[in-house]
């Protein structure tokens, strides 16, 4: 036994001990909230999957369309968005270093070409006009600027006599067409504008023009040894690139490669071998000697890129969506993917940034990421929370590994050459449901909007991670004309909701493969898939549930859907605009938001979640009396408004989260009652970008009882992870 033997001492420690216990209780050491059935919710983790960084002044831009490498290692790079203004990033050993300062808002964009000399960088980018008491520093009504915006080298504005714009610092290149290559010789700097057909050659120390020469359809452009231009020349029709040869001066050179049709990136090495980023099945940088006729006299990369061997499956050699190509000099190689994405008509809307650095011979140095953009995360439920997907990734987590290190990035589910009818390479954006249907996998996909529904089914044997377009359902359009002959997806009825189904297998829209419906009310609440494989759906009507159970799965593995077995639910009377939907099939319980009479909509939001969420009890038997009703965060006239966008329910809680400042409340699901609310922590910097999405929150408990709380982050290209123990 242990005897205190000085009383004096005994008070000071018992005194102390009762303090302790004290702050323990008022939560000021640890916050312990009590949720469902004396469940406590301890101090929450935040985390992230998908970027290199956390954030603050660190994250990798969500996409690059141009990269120019230093002869240091310098990465400079460009994009035409970046949600919190990276479009032109550099990066340095595997960090993020710095960012070109005012290229994002008032109306400005990056764009699609970027370069440096030893002083300078110089960044492709656009002004588009705005009402302004600073007329001067904007383009016109009716007009945008196309510009070379130049910049010192740690991305501080470089302001020269005549720039123009906010800073002096844009050179209006067109007020018609954008830049789309740069390239420095000396003190000259060579800018491409492919739509006009013209290459113009600035001095860097004025920025006046000091020639002009014709070239058709020049996009990026390399310097070689000797001083002369390789230029790739892409038309805009989507035809067969080639890369011309040019004097300085603008003279036409008599060499051409033209074996490289899908040529999207260009650079020179210290050999003075010219590097091409071959954007076709290829997927490879293919390599030139420049001696007499450009002879092809190797490559790089896994050829078929991340198709090769395990299609989709991640490698360090194994490239996808090739933008950029770069050598410094050393010789070290570097390369960016960015993924694949039509958009609509340019590369806009292309995701993903995959920045690697690899030696001479071939070794992988660094890698930075920024995957997700305007995406949120969802489980496989067969492996515990260990397979995560987004709308294109498969992760791996490992939740023993430090805060946003738990991530591995594994599988890229898009194949455009073999799926080339994918709905993912035309919207980008919105969440996916992943569910085990008869112990098979598949991913739901709906959009920002939540205007369709999208599966794929995976078959590992024949297509690895690729995920396979399998069936969609179409909510009626808003606009009263028919569907135009080239509208996309191809052969799709006129008019009205539809359903496709991939009844050959191919992954095409084919002709026979349509069921139509006629027209129903045009604008969705939200969508739902159970853990049965049935499809709920809500329109704003008074009969707005449908119920679509599954079918059965069919020989080629889709699930199968009809309107012939789809039921009309009438929307319970307390909702007069009902917008989300989740049903429990294993309690038979369901869970619906939206605007009632006594919190109404203010104002017409069609991607509005509502203002109340509801709970039924024995909803297949027809119960529609509530057994409780949670009213939720909603305050559209505060500043900034308070909107709730998105929930999630599972195990214990049913979690909501609000669209411009991202806080999750949490409810017991059983009860009602609110139990806490949390933010971004100190792991993320506190921050978080909108949700722009109506499922910008998935939850999933563990077989530990540990909650998993994924949250769309769009300001930093990653998605928010919130760990809750048990």
């Amino acid at each position: 036994m242990i005897r205190i033997r000085n009383y004096r001492n005994f008070k000071i420690v018992r005194l102390l001990l009762v303090f302790t216990i004290a702050l323990v209780i008022t939560g000021l050491i640890t916050t312990t909230y009590w949720g469902a059935n004396g469940v406590p919710i301890t101090s929450y983790k935040t985390s992230w999957i998908g970027n290199t960084f956390g954030g603050g002044a660190k994250w990798v831009q969500n996409q690059v369309l141009d990269m120019y490498v230093a002869t240091d290692g310098t990465v400079y790079t460009n994009s035409f968005w970046d949600e919190s203004g990276r479009e032109a990033g550099v990066y340095k050993n595997g960090d993020v270093i710095a960012k070109a300062e005012d290229l994002h808002g008032w109306e400005r964009t990056g764009g699609f070409a970027v370069t440096a000399d030893k002083k300078h960088l110089y960044v492709g980018m656009e002004q588009r006009y705005i009402a302004t008491d600073k007329p001067a520093d904007y383009p016109p009504e009716n007009t945008t600027w196309y510009c070379v915006r130049r910049y010192e080298l740690s991305g501080k504005i470089a302001p020269f006599p005549g720039g123009k714009g906010v800073g002096q610092n844009m050179l209006i290149v067109s007020d018609k067409h954008r830049v789309t290559g740069l390239a420095t010789i000396g003190s000259e700097l060579y800018v491409a504008i492919r739509d006009s057909n013209i290459v113009r050659v600035y001095n860097t120390n004025t920025l006046q023009e000091v020639r002009k020469f014709s070239v058709p359809n020049p996009t990026k452009i390399a310097v070689d040894k000797q001083g002369k231009l390789w230029i790739i020349q892409k038309p805009k029709d989507g035809n067969a690139a080639k890369i011309g040869h040019y004097s300085p001066k603008g003279d036409r050179l008599p060499q051409t490669i033209s074996n490289v049709p899908k040529a999207n990136a260009i650079a020179v090495d210290n050999q003075n071998r010219l590097l091409i980023a071959d954007n076709g099945k290829n997927q490879q940088i293919v390599i030139y000697s420049l001696k007499n006729q450009p002879t092809q006299v190797g490559s790089f990369g896994v050829k078929g890129g991340i198709y090769a061997g395990v299609p989709g499956e991640v490698g360090n050699l194994k490239f996808y969506g090739l933008t950029g190509v770069g050598v410094d000099g050393s010789g070290n190689i570097y390369v960016n993917s960015s993924g694949f994405n039509e958009g609509v008509g340019t590369q806009e809307m292309m995701t993903g940034t995959d920045i690697r650095k690899f030696s001479p011979s071939g070794a992988m140095q660094w890698r930075v990421l920024g995957l997700p953009f305007v995406d949120n995360a969802d489980v496989d439920p067969k492996t515990d929370g260990i397979q995560v997907y987004t709308i294109h990734d498969r992760y791996m987590m490992d939740y023993s590994k430090p805060v946003g290190k738990q991530w591995t990035y594994k599988g890229y589910t898009l194949n455009p050459f073999k799926y080339p009818e994918d709905i993912r390479l035309r919207n980008a954006h919105g969440s996916v449901f992943f569910r085990r249907i008869q112990g098979k996998p598949f991913m739901y996909f709906t959009d920002m909007f939540g205007s369709f529904l999208h599966i794929y089914r995976f078959n590992p044997a024949t297509d690895g991670e690729i995920a396979i377009p399998s069936t969609m359902l179409v909510n009626t359009s808003d606009k009263e004309e028919k569907v135009q002959a080239d509208s996309f997806p191809p052969n799709q009825p006129q008019i009205g909701d539809w359903i496709w189904r991939d009844r050959n297998g191919n992954g095409a829209f084919d002709r026979g493969e349509y069921e139509a419906s006629g027209r129903d009310y045009p604008y969705i609440g939200g969508w739902w898939v159970d853990s049965k494989g049935d499809v709920w759906k809500t329109v704003r009507t008074a009969d707005g549930i449908r119920h679509f159970p599954l079918q059965g799965i069919d020989a080629k593995g889709n699930p199968i859907y009809s309107y012939s077995s789809m039921k009309k639910i009438a929307t319970p009377k307390i909702f007069n605009d009902i917008r989300r939907i989740e049903y429990i099939p294993e309690t038979d319980t369901m869970y619906l938001s939206g605007f009632t009479a006594e919190h109404p909509a203010l104002q017409d939001d069609g991607k509005a979640f509502g203002s109340e969420i509801a709970r039924y009890d024995n909803w297949s038997k027809g119960n529609r009396k509530e057994r409780f009703r949670i009213t939720v965060p909603f305050s559209p006239k505060a500043n900034p408004e308070v909107l709730t966008a998105s929930m999630s329910i599972t195990g214990n809680y049913i979690f909501t989260i609000t669209s411009k400042t991202p806080e999750v409340s949490v409810y017991n699901a059983k009860t009602g009652a609110f139990v806490t609310k949390f933010k971004p922590g100190a792991e993320v910097a506190n921050e978080s970008g909108w949700i722009d999405i109506p499922y910008g929150i998935r939850a999933f408990r563990r077989a530990n009882g540990e909650y998993l709380v994924f949250a769309e982050e769009v300001a930093k290209a990653k998605i928010i992870m919130y760990r809750l123990p048990k």
